[in-house]
């Protein structure tokens, strides 16, 4: 697996704590911006997928809005 991995998170998020956890379960490397403190990284998110929710994960040039263990799953695979 050598498609680089972004998760996009607040802290209050639960669906990106699952996420960053599921991640680390399966011993998949990731990056994690914060876009609730790094402004750049939120315009960033938000030019890419054009709105606001998180978590927001990039898979190579896919992104899933939310955690979507199933679609995930199919993209490292690829």
């Amino acid at each position: 697996m050598n498609k680089k991995i972004i998760i996009y998170t607040t802290p209050t998020c639960v669906y990106c704590k699952m996420a960053k956890e599921w991640f680390n379960q399966n011993k998949i490397e990731f990056v994690e911006y914060d876009v609730l403190s790094d402004a750049e990284k939120r315009m960033e998110m938000i030019e890419k997928t054009g709105q606001m929710g998180v978590p927001v994960i990039m898979i190579g040039d896919e992104i899933i809005v939310g955690f979507d263990r199933r679609r995930i799953e199919e993209l490292i695979k690829k």
